[in-house]
């Protein structure tokens, strides 16, 4: 394991891989504890839902965690991606699997909470927004409420467990214990 300053705080543990793209194969570091990684099932079919939007796209990713998702969005052919944390563990592995893939001037790291930060955006500012927040909250219900009240993207996909209701249409699919939603702007303004 790396000893450099950047693993000295938090222990990690290698429990993902990017599964398709250019760095296909590439592990990815997780912070240890309460963190609930998106499997690679459920990533493999996030990516498959998006696999038409993808290219050449501007991509947000709220609740970034490790940053597993965004990263796989970018090696399958998106231009870029912020990515939005305010967890200490977690940005420390994000950071470690963007230094690690030399993602550097492709994304930007935000240390702040999700909801606020897209309260701040008044336009469709990305072509597709991710979003897996902590199951059991109310920051999904916050997060979508705020893009149909002023869409901050044209696409706006999340994680979410089975029983969350959000009473949105959109596509759902069912990835084990989770399901990915994928809801689109109808008219671009």
């Amino acid at each position: 394991m790396n000893r450099s300053p950047l693993f000295a705080s938090v222990r990690y543990f290698v429990s993902m891989r990017v599964l398709a793209g250019k760095w296909s194969g590439k592990n990815l570091m997780s912070p240890s504890g309460r963190v609930r990684p998106t499997t690679e099932a459920t990533r493999d079919t996030w990516m498959r839902l998006l696999v038409d939007d993808l290219e050449g796209a501007r991509v947000l990713e709220l609740f970034a965690g490790s940053g597993a998702v965004g990263i796989e969005a970018i090696s399958r052919g998106a231009v870029s991606c912020d990515f939005v944390e305010n967890s200490p563990a977690a940005l420390h592995a994000l950071k470690a699997n963007l230094a690690s893939l030399r993602a550097g001037k492709r994304t930007r790291i935000f240390k702040k909470d999700a909801i606020k930060f897209v309260e701040r955006i008044d336009k469709i500012a990305y072509d597709v927004a991710l979003a897996d927040p902590p199951y059991g909250s109310k920051k999904l219900d916050r997060i979508v409420r705020q893009w149909l009240k002023v869409p901050f993207s044209k696409i706006l996909a999340f994680e979410h467990a089975p029983d969350h209701d959000l009473k949105v249409g959109g596509q759902h699919r069912k990835v084990g214990d989770s399901v990915i939603t994928v809801l689109r702007v109808s008219k671009v303004k």
